[in-house]
């Protein structure tokens, strides 16, 4: 089984991909945040790296889907390769960071890429506001994301909406994320617990047994 934990930056994915992974047993599969070559760069200046950020993303992602497509394990993936296009790289792209030519070698790549993976069994949203996304960033302090500007995080925020509610086809279990801090009330996190649970008794009750 394939889960997919969808959010802007600062939402709080990783968190709860950890979170989650712990609570069922999943295994967690992370996003390549620390270890791209190219993200330091890329926050100094978005248009000169967006291509190869997005490239080494993409790669990443594609490797990783191959993985899950053959494992028997439950999986728990922070970040999928559908958010990756459909949001950063087309966010990217109407922002003016990406050129016309870059878009469409890379969007030819994609394209090839995903007629060999499937979506995920569930994909959960956490769906926060550009000021709950502000305030985490500022909260965790990494370097390279305070330079980032409000009119970029409105973008991906906008984008979000928009793939969850037009784009993406699978099954979606979306979290209002704004007033939860599941990392540190327990309540909160068993609020999302219930919403999984639900879900997935539907879809798989042999796993939770």
């Amino acid at each position: 089984m394939h889960i997919g934990i969808a959010g802007n930056i600062g939402s709080g994915k990783t968190t709860l991909t950890r979170m989650l992974a712990d609570r069922y047993g999943w295994i967690p599969k992370y996003e390549a945040v620390s270890f791209n070559p190219y993200l330091e760069d890329y926050y100094k200046d978005i248009p000169r790296w967006s291509f190869n950020l997005e490239v080494y993303f993409l790669e990443q992602r594609f490797k990783d889907l191959m993985e899950i497509s053959m494992s028997r394990d439950v999986i728990i993936q922070d970040r999928t390769i559908f958010e990756g296009v459909y949001i950063f790289v087309r966010n990217n792209y109407e922002q003016g960071n990406l050129s016309t030519r870059d878009f469409e070698t890379y969007m030819g790549l994609f394209d090839l890429m995903v007629k060999m993976v499937k979506l995920p069994d569930l994909l959960i949203y956490l769906k926060c506001s550009v000021p709950h996304l502000v305030a985490q960033i500022q909260k965790r302090g990494r370097g390279y994301e305070q330079s980032m500007s409000l009119e970029y995080l409105k973008g991906l925020n906008d984008r979000y909406e928009r793939f969850i509610g037009e784009d993406y086809k699978g099954r979606v279990l979306t979290i209002e994320a704004d007033d939860l801090d599941f990392e540190n009330r327990p309540e909160d996190f068993a609020l999302i617990t219930d919403k999984v649970d639900a879900e997935l008794y539907g879809l798989f009750p042999e796993k939770l047994k």
